[in-house]
């Protein structure tokens, strides 16, 4: 950063964001530890006990695992060097030896440099540590011969990292002069190691008193006689922890041990020196181990038998309880944790520091705020914002929230450690939203899962296991791979991309109609997804057709549109897919917007005449409903022609809308006639009971609308379930208020999960009917006109006012009842519901001057008797209740 400008104002300085849970983890396992070793019965020597003295932090590329494995080392070390926001160890720091080893390629480290920094680590104590120094320096001669272990210090550069490892050798050489003088072995020991190892295991061997202080060491003699290779120095690690649990007790010290970059130890195929590491922590358990990584350990599984010297979580019981979907076990013992995003305040807090001038951040806040929310809470993605940030800055122009969308280096990131099969696995998934392991082979185009399987393994794929499907991508992540120039090496071309999104759509359809979950969640699910790569890829409707009917066909209406393009959300369509995602939209928001809007937006739609001939008639059918909801009747009844004369799937559902025309114009006989053809498809029991209530028979009515509920529960149509409920609420609210409470509360127990907006409404209008003739009434009138304007559903305001009516009625409040009759004939000048006026005077016992054109199925007069019937027995009823 401090290279990046020529202005020497800006300051640059590691920004160290919070991260308090992982100390409180370290702090919580650290104690733990030192609890265990405490106890009488910790026996360092015991190679069968489980082990409990390690701690993996696991997370993405670039969320700042190494940066917390150093601030962990440096507060170990000095309390002083702790950010503010850790809470202090309980424990003394001075009896804490940390050392963090990082284990990055880059760095050149190999086995024998990690065993050298652990022993130079503890040079610190001034102490010899005779059986491992014995075992250290046989090693030394044996795979170094000639070269003083001082001068490999001086040339690798430890010696200026360790301030004592000076004292190594002079310690090493200390502790083979006692042991020499134990054994009276003339001479100088420095060129006789091999003749002092002989030596000292002939005397372990026959317990001689002479040398007694390391006969307690059971193991010394038989790694003294071993081949002095890797693989006996990693077991001689057994003799450091032997060697440290020998100090005094006011010299006792622990050791935490940091291993960072654990995931270029190297891969699932090859464990060599993961192994030998493995051994260090398992043969040095008095040591506290911070392992950090990209990848979670998989030591606690049964499955590395033989791989690994000590495997399953018996062995590991810290490690264990990972299973596909889950994040690992949480809880006082869980030692794996997964190194999670930024809050959006840490990644405001981390941006405001990182460049500062005369100590004010010099990113503004509203940048900052922009930059953080495209980072999804990713440390590496804000650091590579703030050296665009400063490129950008020394090109003379002001950076822009539109200079800050993908970085390139988020994908090498990513996939450097990552197999071919797990990189294609990869950049398959980023086309999904969501994925399983099945799912994410099939759209890969692989033969067998493993691929997928390791990639859900990956500290960037987050899981959730009550989803749909259980996995998906981090979200920075697959924007870079989705959208950022790509470099690598194995890059995917758009015939590439092109592929693998047909491979994704096809999948998808599969999943929807094979799988073995084929519910509404599934349908919703695979058309979210379908429904953007058609789009995004211009790709064949194929099995979104079948998959659109359905969901329309439920009548729920959840939300589907998938996010919007570069382009703005008002251009003009050009493919099928991009008119079939607009139609769904526009259907499902027009129960949260005027249906005026749902007429323009399907008129485009229509007009430019992309979609194949049956889902076009879906968007006539709609619109020709959205007519009738504001009130333009005659461009209804010709929607509703159009569709029923094409005789396609939706023809039913046309001749019942042609059906509810002639009701709505009063011709009941002519829609009573129609219903009895209409059948299931054309939901002939909803129609029915729309005709029984309007002539005064709402006990007629609610069987119809309960045996359309019926056929709707069997046919598992959950939006046509609640309409009928909903009605059958305001049928029998007419006449059983007691009886109405319970339909009501069904009513809106079925609408729970439904987004159904005036089917709410008739459930409202029903609650009003079972308290006509209570006050108080006129507050809920008015907020129900209010939303029905709101909504532009202008057809369903005459049976409001009716209601109205229909509570005046009852208490004789004709003044009241004036007003509402004035209301009903100006909404329904155009000849829908005209004969509203006359049911509200049938109500009220009124004459009736100038009556309607309706066609009462079996007179005005009888209609006019079991309206005035409904109204006198509401009254009878508050007189009992009086």
């Amino acid at each position: 950063m401090l290279f990046g400008s020529n202005d020497r104002s800006v300051a640059a300085e590691e920004a160290f964001t919070n991260r308090q849970a992982q100390w409180q983890a370290v702090v919580a396992a650290l104690a733990d530890h030192l609890q265990r070793v405490a106890s009488p019965s910790f026996d360092v020597e015991d190679l069968a006990s489980a082990r409990h003295n390690i701690l993996v932090g696991h997370g993405v590329g670039g969320i700042g695992k190494s940066t917390l494995s150093r601030k962990i080392e440096a507060s170990l070390a000095h309390r002083q060097d702790r950010p503010a926001q850790w809470d202090a160890p309980s424990w003394p720091t001075e009896r804490i030896l940390p050392v963090r080893i990082d284990l990055a390629r880059s760095t050149g480290t190999d086995f024998e440099h990690v065993v050298l920094s652990i022993r130079l680590a503890i040079a610190a104590l001034g102490r010899p540590m005779p059986a491992f120094d014995l075992a250290l320096r046989r090693h030394w001669e044996r795979n170094h011969p000639g070269e003083p272990l001082e001068e490999y210090l001086r040339r690798g550069g430890m010696l200026s990292r360790f301030s004592n490892a000076v004292n190594l050798p002079q310690q090493m050489q200390s502790a083979l002069a006692d042991v020499a003088q134990a054994l009276t072995l003339p001479g100088t020991v420095g060129g006789a190691v091999g003749q002092l190892t002989t030596a000292l295991v002939g005397a372990l061997r026959e317990r001689r008193q002479t040398v007694r202080a390391l006969a307690g060491c059971t193991r010394l003699a038989d790694i003294l006689e071993a081949e002095p290779d890797l693989e006996t120095l990693s077991f001689a690690t057994h003799l450091l922890a032997w060697d440290l649990a020998q100090l005094p007790a006011d010299q006792q010290i622990t050791p935490v041990i940091l291993f960072d970059t654990f995931e270029d130890v190297g891969d699932r195929t090859n464990r060599d020196l993961e192994r030998l590491l493995q051994r260090i922590v398992w043969l040095m358990p008095n040591a506290m181990f911070v392992i950090t990584g990209r990848n979670r350990l998989q030591w606690a599984e049964d499955g590395l038998q033989g791989q690994l010297d000590w495997t399953g979580p018996t062995a590991w019981p810290g490690l264990a309880g990972h299973v596909p979907g889950s994040r690992g076990r949480s809880g006082p013992t869980a030692r794996q944790i997964l190194i999670g995003d930024f809050s959006p305040e840490d990644c405001d807090d981390h941006l405001a520091r990182r460049l500062t001038r005369s100590g004010q951040p010099l990113i503004d806040e509203n940048l900052r705020r922009a930059i953080a929310a495209r980072s999804h809470g990713l440390p590496l993605y804000l650091d590579l914002a703030v050296m665009r940030f400063l490129e950008i800055r020394r090109s003379g122009r002001a950076p822009q929230l539109a200079d800050f969308g993908g970085f390139p280096a988020l994908i090498s990131r990513t996939v450097s450690d990552l197999t071919t099969d797990e990189r294609h696995v990869l950049r398959s998934v980023s086309l999904l939203d969501a994925f399983s392991v099945p799912l994410a082979t099939q759209v890969a185009g692989l033969a067998h899962d493993a691929a997928a399987l390791r990639l859900t393994e990956r500290p960037f794929i987050r899981d959730e296991p009550a989803g749909l499907w259980p996995f998906h991508l981090h979200q920075v992540v697959r924007s870079a791979i989705r959208h950022a120039e790509d470099h690598t090496d194995d890059r995917w071309s758009p015939q590439d991309w092109q592929r693998a999104a047909m491979r994704a759509l096809t999948a998808l359809g599969h999943e929807w109609s094979h799988g073995p979950r084929r519910d509404r969640a599934m349908l919703i699910g695979c058309l979210r997804q379908g429904l953007r790569l058609a789009r995004d890829f211009s790709l064949e409707l194929d099995w979104l057709t079948e998959a659109a009917f359905s969901y329309v066909g439920d009548s729920v209406w959840e939300p589907l549109a998938p996010p919007a393009q570069d382009h703005e959300a008002d251009a003009a369509l050009n493919t099928p897919a991009e008119a079939l995602v607009e139609t769904l939209s526009a259907l499902a928001r027009r129960q949260r917007e005027h249906r005026a809007h749902t007429v323009t937006r399907l008129t485009t739609i229509i007009d430019c005449n992309l979609l194949p001939a049956e889902l076009h008639e879906m968007a006539l059918y709609y619109r020709a409903k959205a007519y009738r909801d504001i009130g333009h009747s005659q461009d209804s009844r010709r929607g509703y022609q159009q569709v029923a004369d094409g005789a396609g799937r939706l023809a039913p559902a046309a001749r019942r809308g042609l059906a509810q025309a002639a009701r709505l114009a009063g011709d009941f006989p002519t829609a009573h006639t129609a219903a009895q053809t209409l059948g299931w498809e054309g939901r002939h029991q909803r129609v029915l009971g729309d005709l029984w209530w309007l002539q005064g028979e709402p006990e007629r009515a609610a069987v119809a609308y309960l045996a359309g509920r019926t056929e709707a529960e069997q046919h598992a149509n959950s939006g046509e379930a609640a309409h009928n409920q909903a009605l059958r609420a305001l049928a029998v609210a007419f006449f059983d208020p007691h009886q109405a409470d319970d339909e009501i509360d069904l009513a809106h127990q079925l609408l729970a999960n439904l987004d159904l907006r005036a089917t709410t409404i008739n459930a409202a209008i029903a609650a009003l009917i079972r308290d006509a003739g209570n006050p108080a009434l006129d507050d809920r009138i008015h907020t129900l006109r209010t939303e029905l304007d709101l909504a532009g559903l202008a057809s369903m305001t005459p049976t409001l006012e009716l209601a109205a009516a229909f509570h005046q009625a009852v208490l004789a409040d004709h003044d009241a009842l004036a007003a509402t009759l004035s209301r009903l004939r100006e909404q329904t000048r155009n000849g829908d519901y005209a004969y509203y006026a006359d049911i509200a005077h049938f109500m009220a016992g009124l004459p009736l001057e100038a009556p309607s054109p309706a066609q009462w199925i079996d007179g005005a007069d009888p209609t006019r008797q079991r309206w005035r019937s409904l109204v006198t027995a509401r009254r009878a009823h508050l007189g009992t209740l009086r």
